[in-house]
């Protein structure tokens, strides 16, 4: 497919998506039809090596980093990240970061919303052990000139970020020198965030990235040929998705070629899950940790307990592949 028929496609699917439609009640629509391909019993751990995640919470601190890539492409950073002081409360600005070196997860936002619209979900990651670094895009944030097309520019911004982020570990008088695992890295993104964290995996491949997170995305305009070192994939969407159809998520779920998992909502619409319904953003949230913690510090343990934790309380399914 050409990319200017590719391009047509992404602004058909993504031209409505905002923050807007998030709360939306539609009614679920129906499951996908069950994929052909069997799930695996066995799959190959992650490349990062074995190792114990933190096991209690951080305290949080939240800063700004200022790029752009070229003159007319601003991209600045918010990044939260485990700090010192007691967990729990509101990120502190500027916190001294916490003891230890941390992951690194670079987050995408959707259409037409910002950094701070995930905190609820980010910064629990942060609390977690992660560090958590969101561009803010020039074209499609909050904001912008609602330019959909420009999704397809967004990996390599993503990457360019990514570069700029890591490399604040080795920066004299920063405070988080010494603080970034450099070499455990991975890319997570909402709706349009989600299309451009797919296209770090399959045009835009970042070799650096050892896992994905992709909360309702698809694969329009970016494509699936997914490339590159294995990198697990967890895939998250509302069955009742009302801005992108829950099985389009799935059939980019279906070629993903390595260990994968997908979290289904059978109520959940494009974003309440992540921004509104604190029951749903605690399962997800869980899920999305312990898969990081699986992924990204190399913990077994919890790649044990991700299933069960998925479907507490029956408010999502989960198809495991991992």
């Amino acid at each position: 497919m050409c990319r200017r028929r590719a391009a047509a496609l992404l602004a058909t699917a993504l031209l409505t998506v905002g923050l807007a439609g998030c709360s939306g009640g539609a009614e679920p629509a129906g499951r996908a039809a069950a994929p052909t391909e069997p799930p695996t019993a066995t799959t190959p751990a992650p490349r990062v090596p074995a190792g114990t995640a933190p096991s209690g919470s951080f305290a949080v601190g939240v800063r700004q980093l200022k790029l752009s890539r070229g003159d007319d492409r601003p991209l600045p950073v918010t990044i939260w990240y485990p700090a010192r002081g007691s967990a729990g409360g509101t990120p502190q600005r500027s916190a001294t970061a916490a003891t230890g070196r941390f992951p690194v997860v670079m987050f995408s936002h959707g259409m037409n919303s910002r950094p701070d619209d995930y905190a609820s979900l980010l910064t629990r990651w942060a609390a977690a052990g992660f560090v958590v670094a969101a561009p803010t895009f020039p074209h499609t944030a909050l904001g912008g000139d609602g330019n959909v097309l420009d999704v397809l520019n967004q990996p390599a911004d993503v990457s360019y970020a990514l570069t700029r982020v890591l490399a604040l570990d080795a920066k004299a008088g920063d405070p988080l020198r010494g603080r970034l695992a450099t070499d455990r890295v991975a890319a997570a993104g909402h709706s349009a965030g989600g299309v451009t964290t797919i296209g770090l995996f399959t045009g835009g491949r970042d070799d650096r990235l050892d896992a994905g997170v992709v909360f309702a995305g698809s694969a329009l305009g970016v494509g699936t040929a997914f490339s590159g070192a294995a990198a697990p994939q967890l895939f998250v969407h509302g069955e009742a998705d009302e801005v992108v159809d829950y099985a389009t998520g799935r059939a980019a779920y279906d070629k993903v070629p390595w260990p994968k998992a997908m979290l289904s909502l059978p109520k959940g619409d494009h974003g309440r899950a992540l921004l509104a319904d604190d029951a749903a953003l605690r399962v997800v949230s869980e899920t999305c940790v312990e898969f990081l913690r699986w992924t990204l510090y190399g913990d077994p343990e919890a790649r044990h307990r991700l299933p069960a934790g998925a479907t507490r309380g029956d408010l999502a399914t989960l198809d495991d592949r991992l």
